[in-house]
């Protein structure tokens, strides 16, 4: 009996170990340039599903990123941690983020090949829905779905955290085809106040659907919890506030629901 017992409990084991979020490594191009992301799902989640892009900061794709990806798997999505910059490329130092940033920023044709590299790539994912796509990004990124929004992509939204809200790009009426959630903080000097005032008048314009949630007292890059250690180290006004974190996060998953339908 004993030793039935042990074999039930070791099968449950495997069982369980196996229906979890499945994240790995991938590498995809967009003209000889090789894009490392990471695409993470739920593997007890059956059948296809919706999917996200998630976009870094201007730091590059790290961790975090990577991070934001498994609690959308955990969500039932599957995910894809996308690499904006090449090969992985990342900056120790705001000087080398800014000019990666500023480059990319500056190649409006450039960026959205890269990311429709990513949508090609999570669109063939055994586990994706294709015809059921976001993107959410953060700083940098955000500024980047915002874009691609502005570009009349084939997502059902985009969602923005501390993300730029200014551009170069002509929207026309009708452009805009994603639902678009943006979160900025009151106190971002980044993100200054006639920015929000200005993106919205540009939303208006477009008579594109969207919502723009700003928090008082909030300061610039406030869901990454490494935001006050960068902030000291190189004299950024940056800061993690938990509870705008947490808010933003819930919103986005109510968002997500109602985008997809689930």
């Amino acid at each position: 009996m004993k030793k039935i017992v042990t074999i039930l409990a070791l099968c449950l084991s495997a069982l369980t170990a196996q229906a979890a979020v499945q994240g790995r490594e991938v590498s995809y191009q967009e003209n000889g340039v090789t894009l490392k992301g990471y695409v993470a799902y739920d593997d007890a989640v059956k059948g296809r599903r919706p999917a996200v892009l998630v976009v870094h900061e201007w730091w590059g794709h790290n961790d975090y990123v990577r991070h934001r990806a498994d609690m959308l798997a955990k969500m039932g999505y599957t995910a894809l941690a996308v690499d904006m910059y090449g090969d992985g490329k990342l900056a120790n130092h705001p000087d080398d983020a800014g000019k990666f940033a500023t480059a990319l920023n500056s190649n409006m044709p450039l960026a959205k090949a890269r990311f429709d590299a990513g949508i090609k790539l999570l669109g063939t994912q055994k586990t994706v829905d294709a015809a059921q796509m976001a993107a959410i990004g953060y700083c940098f990124g955000g500024g980047v779905v915002l874009n691609m929004a502005r570009l009349g992509e084939h997502l059902k939204g985009v969602a923005s955290f501390h993300g730029g809200l200014n551009t170069e790009i002509a929207v026309a009426p009708g452009t805009i085809r994603a639902r678009i959630l943006s979160f900025t903080g009151e106190d971002d000097v980044m993100i200054t106040a006639d920015k929000v005032a200005a993106f919205k008048a540009e939303m208006d314009a477009a008579k594109a659907n969207y919502r723009v949630v700003t928090y008082p007292g909030v300061k610039h890059s406030f869901t990454n919890p490494d935001a006050d250690e960068l902030g000291k180290k190189f004299n950024l006004p940056l800061a993690y506030n938990a509870e705008a974190d947490k808010d933003s996060w819930q919103q986005t998953t109510v968002f997500l629901r109602e985008i997809f339908g689930r």
